[in-house]
């Protein structure tokens, strides 16, 4: 683990040590529209099918059907995620009437050390996917928060290659 992955002992977010924010994301109603609105500040843009299957979401084994869009801003990841089918903090997002800024990622080393990290602070975990021993993502949530954290564990070769 580099400085920058390791959990610090502070009793705030400034004094954990998290490595920089890495990704915006960004829930959007239509990934077409949101080609057009934004293709000049974040493309070119790169587009996948970002479903995912048997994830664990608020305590239960999910499916979700997701499109994701992915621009930059100088090194910054920006992604827009349309929601298309399934469960996931995604659906929730649109279903409360809302589109727009919906988490900030990290990178780290050890997902489940950070979610210990971010416990006494009042951050859970609500939707959490191990895709591989070296890969797995988290989104956590506090109450009151409308801003998710997600970590992101995978090495920089992908899934599988450490």
């Amino acid at each position: 683990m580099t400085p920058a992955d390791t959990p610090q002992d502070s009793g705030d977010l400034e004094g954990l040590g998290l490595p920089p924010i890495d990704q915006v994301g960004f829930v959007v109603r239509s990934i077409e529209e949101t080609k057009k609105r934004y293709a000049a500040l974040f493309g070119p843009f790169s587009e996948m099918d970002g479903s995912v299957q048997d994830a664990t979401y608020r305590g239960r084994q999910a499916d979700v059907d997701l499109s994701i869009l992915f621009g930059h801003s100088g090194d910054l990841e920006i992604e827009f995620i349309e929601w298309r089918s399934g469960e996931s903090p995604h659906r929730e997002f649109i279903e409360k009437g809302r589109e727009g800024m919906h988490h900030l990622r990290y990178r780290v080393d050890n997902a489940d050390a950070w979610i210990d990290r971010l416990a006494p602070l009042g951050y859970a975990p609500i939707w959490y996917k191990q895709f591989t021993a070296d890969t797995v993502f988290a989104y956590l949530e506090r109450e009151g928060d409308p801003l998710l954290v997600e970590f992101l564990q995978m090495p920089e070769a992908g899934p599988g290659s450490s």
